[in-house]
């Protein structure tokens, strides 16, 4: 007969433990969410700097607008 490789219900423990590990480790230098973390980033101090400038950023599109409808009226 075969003998069968038997391993007792420590080494099943052990060999889980040391799998449960290896995932842990696996999942603490995963880096895939990393770009969208930075993304949101940007997107948070770009909302900002736009919350905080708002009156600044409509005056000098209507400034610049302004004098393309007027440029543009010269033309046509």
């Amino acid at each position: 007969m075969k003998k069968r490789n038997s391993v007792g219900a420590d080494g099943i423990a052990k060999r889980k433990e040391e799998q449960g590990r290896k995932r842990w480790k696996g999942l603490l230098r995963d880096e895939s969410g990393a770009g969208v973390i930075e993304v949101i980033l940007i997107l948070v101090v770009l909302i900002a700097v736009v919350i905080l400038f708002k009156e600044q950023i409509l005056s000098l599109a209507q400034l610049i607008f302004g004098d393309i409808f007027t440029k543009a009226e010269s033309v046509f």
